[in-house]
């Protein structure tokens, strides 16, 4: 069996070296849990920036001041940020999945939605940057590249991941099915319905295990001074109390829910048995006798751009 832990507690937005604490504790707590997988939302680390959808006019002093403050959050790689995070991976020996916001340098204003993989020896086996940030997200995010997206070996299974609305892209998937993926890890900032339904339709279609990781996120972890614009970003009232209530959860290959959806603060725990994602490509493995190579074809192009 192979033990999964999301992490679902609060971001520390736009605050760098509280979020490598906090996450360095949080991996120690999942691994005293039991856990062999210990996976984090979407930019979980640095924090999402949902007011670009509320500061998205032109010449707009506020938006750059917000985002100077994030650019000065996001870690590269490597980098001592990211470092800590190996350095938990292995005093704990599990395998870390981390969403951030990924500085292209130290010096550079170029800002990557990123997923980094770090295996239980504190290396890290990939990182995949999300290839076309969402409507508004362009204005602090450069679209990816697809030289992360691969599924990597770890002693919890062959795991890959995508972020957010790519699960809408289909040769994207098609890719981590391509490479006998077993543990696909969805990061959302949010978990309305549409993102349930693509995280159980993704473990349907592949036949493996769905790790559905969404952020936790009450009004009073953001600034002040960003409520409104960060309100009308996630489309809250903003005298809410929560802007992200969670809803993580794993999902099995047959499309069912094993854990959750869970809202609220927490650690989800699921165990889970990657014998199926063999038993149940019997009727249904869309990499091998349900695939028409020759009629239908695909390539991908994993050349790091920069």
């Amino acid at each position: 069996m192979t033990r999964i832990c999301i992490v679902q507690r609060p971001p520390h937005l736009l605050d760098l070296n509280a979020g490598v604490s906090s996450a360095s504790r949080y991996i120690a707590e999942a691994a005293a849990l039991g856990a062999d997988l210990v996976v984090f939302p979407e930019t979980w680390l640095g924090g999402y920036p949902a007011w670009v959808f509320g500061l998205a006019g032109w010449d707009d002093a506020e938006a750059r001041r917000w985002f100077t403050k994030l650019v000065n959050a996001s870690a590269t790689v490597p980098g001592p940020h990211i470092q800590v995070l190996c350095d938990a991976a292995a005093s704990n020996a599990v395998t870390v999945v981390m969403g951030f916001n990924e500085r292209a340098r130290p010096t550079a204003a170029t800002l990557y939605n990123s997923m980094i993989t770090i295996g239980p020896d504190g290396q890290i086996l990939g990182v995949h940057r999300k290839l076309l940030p969402t409507h508004t997200e362009r204005l602090v995010w450069t679209p990816g590249d697809a030289h992360g997206l691969r599924a990597h070996d770890t002693p919890a299974g062959k795991v890959g991941g995508l972020i957010c609305w790519e699960h809408w892209h289909p040769v994207a998937r098609q890719a981590l099915h391509a490479d006998d993926e077993q543990v696909h890890i969805a990061l959302w900032p949010d978990m309305p319905e549409p993102h349930l339904l693509a995280s159980r339709c993704y473990a349907f279609e592949g036949r493996c295990f769905v790790v559905a990781a969404a952020t936790y996120l009450p009004v009073d972890s953001v600034p002040q001074q960003l409520h409104r614009a960060y309100a009308q970003g996630v489309g809250a009232d903003v005298r809410d109390e929560i802007f992200f209530p969670g809803g993580s959860g794993v999902i099995g290959p047959d499309g069912e829910w094993r854990v959750g959806p869970v809202y609220g603060p927490d650690l989800v725990v699921a165990d889970v048995n990657l014998a199926e994602t063999v038993a149940f490509k019997h009727d249904l493995d869309v990499t091998g006798h349900y695939d028409r190579p020759g009629i239908l074809e695909w390539s991908v192009d994993r050349t790091r751009i920069r």
